[in-house]
């Protein structure tokens, strides 16, 4: 199966994506036990069929392992070259807390190791607390880390439209912002979109679908 070409796009000019991203978030145990060997496979399959771009987690359970799984044996069953075109998205989620460099630092090697990647194609940076300004800093010290090449992009998830100018105000080279987004949840439009147009950055939406809700089988 050949998707039409149509079904990519480039999020930066360096980076082409399928328009549709696998998510990960059903490895994190969340829905039950997942057997690795098939979640391989099915990861496999899609990939074959042209949906080549993932969204992980640090903590979707195994899925960064899964990641640096595929990719060994795509390497295996001399497929290599076609890991090119296939993207990672990985997020880093902390909690509210002091932040250092090494904390930061630390945090993106796990994830590195985890995946196989020397250098992750896009690390997305999720905070939960605005009143803990602690994340001034590690958006600070996730841009040096794209600067020095670990990170091919650095991107935000689920920050609101105050926070996310904040950052790009400051210089951070922030490429997308994840949010829900669908036909029902429309909010991003309003405040947003705008910024993300001012500013050339990409929404990645999730939530879509309203967990199957609009689609033909609920």
């Amino acid at each position: 199966m050949n998707l039409p070409l149509e079904s990519k796009i480039f999020l930066t000019p360096n980076l082409k994506i399928c328009r549709i991203l696998n998510g990960m978030w059903q490895v994190s145990g969340a829905h039950g036990y997942i057997n690795k060997n098939k979640a391989i496979k099915s990861m496999n399959l899609h990939v074959d069929n042209g949906f080549t771009t993932w969204d992980l987690a640090d903590h979707y359970g195994p899925a960064e392992d899964f990641v640096k799984i595929f990719r060994e044996q795509r390497i295996n069953e001399q497929k290599e070259a076609s890991l090119e075109d296939i993207k990672f998205f990985t997020k880093w989620v902390p909690r509210p807390q002091k932040i250092t460099r090494e904390l930061v630092n630390k945090a993106i090697d796990i994830s590195r190791k985890r995946m196989g990647m020397e250098v992750l194609d896009m690390l997305q940076f999720h905070w939960w607390d605005y009143q803990d300004k602690n994340y001034l800093k590690a958006i600070s010290f996730l841009d040096d880390l794209q600067k020095d090449g670990v990170l091919s992009t650095l991107g935000l998830t689920n920050f609101d439209t105050e926070h996310t100018e904040e950052f790009l105000e400051m210089g951070i080279n922030i490429v997308s912002n994840q949010v829900q987004y669908s036909l029902v949840d429309r909010r991003p439009e309003l405040l947003m979109a705008p910024i993300c147009k001012k500013y050339n950055i990409k929404l990645l939406a999730y939530g879509t679908l309203c967990g199957g809700l609009l689609s033909e089988r609920y």
